[in-house]
């Protein structure tokens, strides 16, 4: 087995807006500076290798496709449940 390639994408996802937008990707270092900068930050991580293929060919600032938006909405929940618990 070759090793893979480390791929990130960072989306954040504005009130008043339709869906997230992607505001960081890379590949490689880039990557791991991604996933580095979201650690220092105590931003969650998830791993999906689907979909990092699928929202690392759209541009910086594209809002992500809507074929996504079921993938990510269950992320989103998973976010909002931790951001939760973190308050109580």
């Amino acid at each position: 087995m070759k090793n893979q390639i480390k791929k990130a994408v960072a989306l954040k996802y504005p009130k008043g807006v339709e869906a997230p937008i992607i505001v960081a990707k890379g590949t490689g270092q880039s990557a791991e500076k991604i996933i580095s900068i979201a650690k220092e930050n105590d931003i969650l991580i998830k791993e999906d290798t689907v979909l990092v293929d699928m929202l690392g060919l759209q541009s910086l600032g594209d809002i992500v496709p809507e074929e996504t938006w079921s993938a990510l909405a269950g992320i989103f929940s998973f976010i909002l449940s931790k951001d939760k618990n973190k308050e109580v």
